[in-house]
């Protein structure tokens, strides 16, 4: 009998508690979908920023092809400082923004990381490549940003997803559209950025912008 009024007793105690509720578990189906409302968005990410914020600072960074080669070669980080990102992570490579314009010499178009050499100075021999995709190497629009930080993402498979963003968004934008047939001997003018290449190698540009002539 005692037992039974100790119940009741508190069960009494309980109800009067100001503000007390029942706090329901969340079923699977529920937190499936929580989760799925707060998971990183890597192309919404990119969107967000990509006319706004991406292509301004591109064209604003970005040095003639020759200009930013002599830079490079007098001094990469100064080079970097001024075409780059200031900012990037602690011992990455430099990455420039560049624009160029010039002479499509050859296009491997047979490979999915397809690429077009560029003759920049008429001399009949490429100055650079140029990514066509539909596969891009590098993340290298995302590196020459200066207002983009990998201390703003959860971890490094956040990061290493915005970075691939921007790939697939040039590729949706106007590199899946481009005729991969006839490219050599036409024109072509480019905005993007750039690895600082080993040595010996061609510039392999990242294309922000890219313009098809006759």
């Amino acid at each position: 009998m005692a037992r039974i009024a100790g119940v009741i007793a508190a069960t009494l105690l309980i109800a009067a508690l100001p503000g007390c509720k029942i706090v329901k578990t969340p079923t699977a189906e529920e937190k499936a979908a929580a989760e799925a409302k707060n998971a990183f968005d890597p192309a919404a990410r990119v969107d967000a920023i990509w006319q706004s914020q991406a292509i301004p600072s591109l064209e604003k960074r970005a040095g003639d092809l020759k200009a930013v080669l002599q830079a490079l070669a007098a001094s990469p980080d100064e080079a970097g400082a001024r075409y780059g990102n200031p900012r990037k992570q602690s011992g990455s490579p430099w990455t420039y923004a560049v624009k160029l314009s010039g002479r499509v010499v050859a296009a491997d178009t047979a490979s999915r990381a397809a690429t077009l050499d560029v003759d920049v100075d008429g001399d009949g021999k490429a100055d650079a490549k140029v990514q066509i995709g539909p596969a891009i190497r590098g993340t290298a629009l995302r590196d020459a940003l200066d207002f983009v930080d990998f201390n703003s993402f959860k971890n490094q498979i956040e990061w290493a997803q915005f970075g691939k963003a921007f790939n697939e968004k040039i590729n949706a934008a106007f590199l899946g559209t481009l005729p991969r047939d006839g490219l050599a001997g036409k024109t072509v003018t480019v905005t993007g950025a750039f690895p600082q290449p080993m040595s010996g190698q061609l510039p392999l540009v990242t294309p922000s912008a890219l313009t098809l002539g006759q």
